[in-house]
């Protein structure tokens, strides 16, 4: 990294041209490690001049910067509490990520690492909920409509944060994550809501519970993949949660009863993963603003669809919706 003569020649300057990235880049890789001095620069360029800096530096910031949080700081290969703080504190201060170069950086370091806290994913999804309730932060400068709406794109940035976040131990949704779903949901307008949102929500949602209810759940790719047919031109409410319900959901119903799953319904209660806490706490987030979403409606009917299998903390709420 440039010493900081180099640095300040940079800022005085007021730009970082294609030649800065080129020296730092050469720098920063020729010695085949990123020093904690190194992080510090470069943080110290991002936010004196992201706003104006060559096309080039958001890769070699994201790029830089992971190496040094994922693979230069011990553990290598791993986010630790300590790290995952330092990253948190450096790009959030305030609880909001601003530049788009730290947010892409945030979800870069989840994808790159073997194992994060959950405190991490836990912040980088509250990025995407500040951004679609407030308009606030690097997620809501991108909208291109109304605070309280989730787009397409904002759901398929909460699709990448999960995914990244199912690495080891992680395969099933957690509930650090699945709280920030139902705060998104609850927050915003069902009718407005991209329908993208409305599939990664039930699926997302029924992992978390299918699992707490003693299931080996698939992995998330399989469990929260995008479906085809979302693309497809809406037909109305109604005709989107039938093909949610036959399509995207349907047709991973299997993957929770392979073989190798937990084989009779007594056991299914008993194994390490359940906990009657996990399912009295969703059970009760769900319609606790005295009504049922639609979102929450097709999740509960996908759930329905397994009713001889359903753990007896969840059929008071099971219950609420005609079958």
């Amino acid at each position: 990294m440039p010493d900081s003569e180099q640095v300040q020649a940079i800022l005085a300057r007021g730009v970082i041209t294609a030649d800065d990235i080129l020296a730092l880049r050469h720098r920063v890789f020729w010695k085949g490690i990123v020093t904690g001095a190194d992080a510090e620069l470069a943080f110290l360029l991002n936010d004196k001049l992201h706003h104006n800096a060559d096309p080039a530096w958001p890769a070699f910031f994201v790029e830089a910067l992971t190496d040094y949080v994922v693979t230069q700081a011990e553990p290598s290969g791993y986010v630790s509490e300590d790290n995952a703080a330092y990253l948190i504190q450096r790009i959030g201060r305030s609880g909001c990520v601003d530049t788009a170069c730290e947010l892409e950086l945030l979800i870069k370091v989840l994808e790159r690492s073997r194992q994060s806290p959950v405190s991490l994913v836990r912040f980088a999804l509250d990025q995407v909920k500040i951004g679609v309730v407030t308009g606030a932060g690097a997620v809501g400068a991108r909208r291109k409509c109304n605070i309280g709406a989730v787009e397409d794109h904002e759901t398929e940035m909460v699709r990448r944060i999960l995914y990244a976040f199912g690495g080891d131990g992680n395969i099933a949704v957690t509930q650090a994550e699945a709280e920030v779903l139902f705060d998104i949901n609850d927050a915003t307008d069902h009718e407005h809501n991209h329908p993208s949102w409305s599939d990664l929500y039930v699926k997302a949602l029924a992992n978390f519970l299918m699992a707490a209810s003693g299931y080996r759940v698939p992995t998330r790719q399989e469990a929260l993949r995008r479906e085809a047919w979302l693309d497809e031109p809406p037909a109305g409410v109604p005709a989107f949660m039938g093909r949610m319900l036959e399509g995207g959901l349907k047709g991973i119903l299997n993957a929770y009863r392979e073989p190798d799953a937990v084989p009779d319904a007594v056991d299914r209660w008993t194994t390490p993963r359940a906990t009657d806490a996990e399912i009295a706490w969703a059970a009760g987030r769900i319609g606790r603003h005295g009504r049922l979403h639609q979102n929450e409606m097709a999740l509960i009917n996908f759930l329905k669809s397994l009713d001889a299998h359903r753990h007896p903390r969840l059929v008071p709420v099971l219950d609420r919706v005609a079958a």
